[in-house]
């Protein structure tokens, strides 16, 4: 058994975290250690929920040592709950309470252009991420936090479901692979998340796993709401099974691919092209759509070449991708505004329905638009731009 335990972050570039170090003796009672820039201004306020902590989790007598880089109340308590699991199993929590703000649903057709990753066990790019205004926010348990640091995560993006606002966009996070994955829904699942990604999915059989459990924690906290899927394909066996997995359950509205891993997969490198995934983007573009859900495009990694952002969003939506992830702020607007009609397009689309109306007002199997003949494809699309020209507006 450890006799001591560390969690959380502290360093020079470390800011709205702490790094908490906690003993549990057998008696003494609770004693507290505060090193804080703000301890004048709140240290009592952060002693006093530390107390309050460690008594939610039946803990009398610790040794409580809070190195504090600005830490809020919802931090602190991650802190100190994975601390204290570290050195004692209970199945005690200390939850806060969820802010209204939050207390929002999401929609099956709702918009997914850009979804912004953020690493789950750095507290302070949450904070302000909401204000980016990007359709999703994803809290990663996955790639982004190291595999010794993930039962802390776990806690801090439960608290951050309850406590950040993310200003509307939809709630989002990516579990670990599993079965690692199915312990992560236990602490997110009854917080207002609203989508789960499920990534390096494979087979319809991981679809239902996921799906079935969400069920059943729903159930035991009697909530009837909807949480969403969105599995994330990285191999070559799980293109192959694309359309299989994109209709394993009602639940998913999405299906994104992930190209770092993919390649790897193949044994090949990542190109600015991408003509190496070419084929798997198009056979994700074609189950999705077969399968009536989303499709969604691999994030584009260079944060800083914004040309070439905007360039490789332009080919994800020519090839019908309907979305793309986000690894850095800056990167929201360049791929919103590529994946949002053009005024151009909207302005031709219209054209086109209203010759379409005329011609079937008068009976006529003929389409025609100036000197140019209109095939129904090119009608279907010109809907598809109105309506969703539609909706961005409502």
């Amino acid at each position: 058994m450890k006799q001591s335990a560390l969690t959380g972050n502290h360093g020079d570039r470390i800011r709205s975290d702490c790094q908490v170090k906690l003993q549990l003796p057998e008696k003494g009672g609770i004693k507290i250690k505060l090193n804080s820039k703000v301890e004048r201004m709140f240290g009592e306020q952060i002693r006093q929920q530390a107390e309050e902590v460690l008594e939610s989790l039946g803990i009398s007598h610790a040794r409580l040592e809070i190195d504090d880089t600005g830490a809020l109340p919802f931090v602190i308590g991650a802190r100190i709950e994975a601390a204290v699991k570290q050195l004692r199993e209970t199945d005690l929590n200390w939850t806060p309470p969820v802010i209204e703000q939050n207390r929002y649903e999401s929609s099956r057709e709702r918009f997914r252009f850009s979804r912004l990753y953020l690493p789950g066990n750095t507290p302070g790019m949450m904070l302000n991420a909401g204000i980016h205004q990007p359709d999703g926010i994803i809290l990663d348990l996955e790639d982004s936090v190291a595999p010794d640091r993930k039962a802390e995560a776990r806690l801090l993006v439960r608290n951050a479901l309850c406590q950040v606002d993310f200003y509307g966009a939809e709630r989002m996070v990516r579990i670990n692979q599993l079965p690692a994955g199915l312990k992560d829904l236990n602490a997110v699942v009854p917080h207002y998340l609203h989508l789960v990604l499920l990534p390096k999915c494979e087979h319809s059989s991981q679809v239902e796993k996921v799906a079935e459990r969400i069920q059943n924690i729903l159930k035991a906290h009697r909530q009837e709401r909807e949480i969403y899927l969105m599995p994330i394909i990285e191999s070559a066996l799980g293109v192959e099974n694309a359309f299989e997995i994109a209709t394993a359950s009602d639940s998913v509205v999405a299906m994104a691919i992930g190209l770092e891993d993919y390649t790897a997969d193949l044994g090949v490198k990542r190109s600015e092209s991408g003509e190496e995934s070419f084929y798997a983007r198009t056979r994700l573009v074609n189950a999705c759509k077969a399968a009536g859900i989303q499709p969604i495009d691999s994030v584009y990694s260079d944060v800083a070449d914004m040309d070439g952002l905007r360039k490789n969003v332009e080919t994800s939506r020519s090839l019908g991708f309907e979305g793309m992830g986000c690894i850095h702020p800056r990167q929201v607007p360049v791929i919103r505004e590529a994946f949002t009609p053009t005024e151009e397009e909207i302005e031709k689309a219209g054209r086109i329905v209203e010759a379409f109306r005329e011609a079937e007002a008068q009976g006529s199997g003929v389409v025609a638009l100036g000197s140019k003949m209109i095939d129904p494809p090119v009608v279907k699309r010109a809907l598809k731009i109105l309506e969703l020209a539609g909706k961005l507006k409502s």
